[in-house]
């Protein structure tokens, strides 16, 4: 089941699931940082480079492989979102 029609943006231009979203990364944070006992290094790059992937990947699932509907919902240029998914491509 793909949840990609809840990320459309409510009126107010808050997402119904951006609590939640940030609750999930900010668990995931407290946990990296306890489990690391203060020798955390480098948090920012890590936590981009593991969310940043499956994010591409689901917009792009979302918006059947068009580059110009994902880069749109993704409030990003097109070019960018090119960029960005030949970084990731495995």
């Amino acid at each position: 089941m793909n949840a990609a029609p809840n990320l459309r943006l409510a009126e107010t231009g808050e997402s119904a699931l951006q609590p939640a979203l940030r609750e999930c990364v900010a668990r995931a944070v407290r946990r990296y940082l306890h489990d690391m006992d203060g020798k955390a290094n480098g948090l920012y790059g890590l936590v981009l480079g593991e969310v940043e992937a499956p994010l591409l990947r689901e917009v792009m699932a979302w918006a059947d492989g068009n580059q110009s509907r994902a880069a749109a919902a993704l409030g990003i240029n097109r070019a960018t979102l090119r960029k960005k998914l030949a970084a990731h491509d495995p």
